[in-house]
């Protein structure tokens, strides 16, 4: 979802925040960094849900 959120191009910013904004996905990430360690592409998906939960608690 970062992927597209980032893309200044993409119309459907505000969808697809309201598809991420539940108690069950993006605020059960406690960023232990787990993800980031086990992630075989080198990537940080710990960063990016954090960014992510930036993104939806300054638009309220």
């Amino acid at each position: 979802a970062n992927r597209w959120l980032s893309d200044s191009r993409d119309s459907a910013t505000d969808r697809r925040l309201d598809e991420l904004d539940d108690s069950f996905g993006l605020y059960r990430c406690r960023t232990i960094m787990n993800c980031t360690s086990a992630c075989p592409k080198g990537l940080n998906p710990a960063r990016a849900i954090s960014e992510i939960k930036k993104m939806l608690a300054t638009r309220k």
